[in-house]
């Protein structure tokens, strides 16, 4: 497997390989191996009642853990340069939901494309990789499983780290509220459009472009993974069912605000402030419940860790170190 080397790296390869005395060669090169073996991703897969799930570690164990849960239309890949960043101080796991990106996609009569079944199959995922201790980084989609595994067990969630992951109406952006206006209007034409726009080539694309002011550092990759994972068979029915059971989120956003109110979960919010699905006020909304929070706005869109995942990282680090 090719490995993906972190700058530590670097550096402990020429202590290595400096005229050090002899006798703290051995031990250097121990240190430079550890540190080598931990800063590649690892590509994993692990089964969950009969679904293959697919997921992304890297990290030393013994470390803070961070499970980064991705958005629509992506999945864990969105959070690979993060991961590079972070992964010689944290110990990293981002999972592919069933539907989304190399985990298993059971047929739609065998499986419930739900957001409460979703974070079910998440739940006994982080059980059975023994995760009882861990920050959630979220995004999109990842904000209504984070928050589901919040609340079924709070005592196992050190902090948040939200980007773009919304939990108030306040927050409901120009898309969402489109969609709105054409289902209280009945226009099923154009809702039926308007969806079938979002899940195509054209409209994935869309979603990491739109906001975004210098689309130069959008890596294609990012978004040509997607079409491409969507271009399986029946993703994108599966994917219409999802987006159908968003509603089921907005109506737990009082108790997922009361989550926050009662358990003060230390917070990092991290928002692309031109977002089109979800709005500043989303990212604003959240100091409204907790004490201890931060918040960074950013000039960039849905995708803002395509343009900005150093800096990102830069903040995620620091709050961590604070806590």
């Amino acid at each position: 497997m090719k490995k993906i080397l972190v700058p530590i790296v670097f550096s402990m390869a020429l202590l290595v390989s400096c005229s050090c005395p002899k006798e703290n060669a051995p031990e250097k090169e121990k240190i430079a191996a550890v540190v080598n073996k931990y800063a590649a991703i690892q590509h994993k897969q692990i089964e969950i009642d009969g679904v293959s799930i697919f997921y992304r570690e890297a990290g030393d164990p013994k470390l803070e853990t961070i499970l980064m849960l991705h958005g629509f239309p992506s999945s864990s890949h969105m959070y690979r340069n993060v991961i590079k960043e972070l992964s010689n101080e944290y110990h990293i796991i981002a999972p592919d939901y069933p539907g989304f990106g190399f985990s298993d996609t059971p047929a739609m009569d065998q499986f419930e494309y739900t957001f409460k079944n979703i974070t079910s199959v998440m739940d006994k995922f982080v059980t059975t990789l023994k995760m009882d201790k861990f920050y959630v980084m979220m995004q999109d989609y990842g904000g209504p499983i984070g928050m589901r595994l919040a609340t079924i067990n709070p005592n196992r969630i050190s902090g948040l780290i939200v980007q773009n992951a919304n939990m108030y109406l306040e927050g409901l952006g120009e898309w969402p509220q489109h969609l709105s206006v054409l289902m209280k209007n009945n226009d099923l034409e154009g809702l039926t459009k308007f969806k079938d726009h979002l899940i195509s080539a054209e409209g994935i694309k869309a979603q990491y472009y739109e906001g975004a002011p210098d689309p130069s550092k959008i890596d294609p990759i990012s978004y040509l993974s997607d079409v491409a994972f969507f271009d399986r068979k029946d993703i994108r029915k599966i994917q219409l069912s999802l987006l159908d059971n968003y509603g089921t989120n907005i109506a737990k956003y009082s108790e997922w605000q009361a989550y926050l109110r009662e358990h003060q979960p230390p917070t990092l919010v991290v928002w692309g402030q031109n977002d089109k699905f979800f709005s500043k006020q989303g990212g604003e909304a959240f100091s409204k419940d907790l004490k201890n929070v931060e918040t960074h706005f950013f000039d960039g869109g849905h995708f803002m860790l395509e343009e900005y995942p150093k800096e990102a990282s830069t903040l995620i680090r620091a709050f961590l170190k604070k806590q």
